[in-house]
């Protein structure tokens, strides 16, 4: 096993104006030190640890989930921010599966209508969760509120299972400490109203990685750098959790 990560791993989230010299925003992980160390030091024993990885992105085909103020839908954030992160853990050795991997609804052939489909793509999804005892499941989702003025990543998790909660709190740390040094939010424990969290048997956080309804906080979330950023931040959270 190497003990350095792969050259291929920097490219998934170092664009051309990180390399610059001159960048100043050496706090966050995809220019800092610190996120190589992560990655060097401990992808031999991770994937030993945990071997699989549920990601799921929650809306997809005629469920477009939220939007910003110009339309741009939450799907297509949320399985971008989705395959980076695949991308990242498979190549830190773990086993990732994923509920889709392209702009579609997975629920039942045959179904009809909007309410149905989205009941039984949730159902579909639910099972993928359940169907390994060894996973920790990461649903990815963005949030959004009738006052724009809020803002930040807040993760939800179930008391369903005993570790969620250290879980979300991992995640929503990452979050602290690479991403949104100025986030107080807490994480907080959801009910049935979230069906995944709820009824998924293993470690489940459904995590909110911003605000659409919030101007500048959408404008990071439609790009590409941004999307490599969240993507390496729930990297990092996941990776913080399965060391704990």
């Amino acid at each position: 096993m190497p003990t350095a990560a792969p050259k291929i791993f920097r490219s998934f989230f170092i664009t051309e104006a990180e390399r610059s010299p001159t960048r100043a925003d050496t706090k966050h992980p995809l220019t800092n030190p610190k996120a190589h160390v992560i990655i060097s030091q401990q992808k031999a024993i991770l994937s030993q640890k945990l071997g699989l990885v549920l990601a799921d992105s929650p809306h997809g085909g005629i469920d477009g989930g939220c939007t910003t103020a110009e339309g741009i839908p939450e799907k297509g954030i949320n399985l971008n921010i989705l395959l980076k992160l695949r991308d990242m853990l498979e190549i830190s050795g773990f086993e990732v599966r994923v509920t889709r991997d392209s702009d579609i609804s997975i629920h039942d052939d045959g179904i009809e209508g909007i309410a149905a489909q989205k009941s039984s793509d949730m159902d579909n999804r639910l099972a993928i969760f359940n169907e390994s005892s060894n996973a920790i499941c990461v649903s990815i989702h963005q949030n959004q509120f009738t006052d724009p003025k809020y803002s930040g990543a807040q993760m939800f998790y179930s008391n369903s299972n005993k570790e969620s909660e250290a879980l979300a709190r991992s995640l929503q740390n990452s979050f602290v400490e690479f991403l949104q040094p100025d986030n107080t939010r807490e994480i907080k424990q959801c009910g049935k109203e979230l069906f995944l969290c709820y009824y998924s048997e293993n470690p489940t956080v459904m995590a909110e990685c911003g605000f659409l309804s919030n101007p500048e906080e959408a404008a990071l979330l439609t790009t590409e750098e941004y999307q490599s950023k969240v993507a390496f931040t729930l990297y990092a959270g996941i990776i913080n959790f399965i060391e704990s």
